[in-house]
């Protein structure tokens, strides 16, 4: 559920800022492969992929997290 949600934001903001998936995937150093797992929900992201997708598309861990996550984390769940 958490992955699905993670990869939802990251597909979303990539597509904003006019990124294919094969160009992002280049861009970061990773397969495409893997960026798609990730985009649909099938491999939650590693925290250093998360920084590495963040710093590429110039928004905050904090803009690119889930909005479930962000209320559990304020309500200290």
């Amino acid at each position: 559920m958490e992955a699905e949600k993670w990869g939802r934001r990251i597909r979303a903001f990539r597509k904003l800022k006019g990124f294919t998936q094969e160009q992002f995937a280049k861009e970061i150093g990773v397969s495409i492969s893997f960026l798609g797992e990730v985009e649909r929900g099938n491999k939650v992201p590693p925290d250093d992929f998360l920084e590495d997708v963040a710093d590429m598309l110039c928004v905050s861990l904090e803009e690119l997290q889930p909005l479930d996550d962000k209320e559990n984390k304020s309500k200290g769940g």
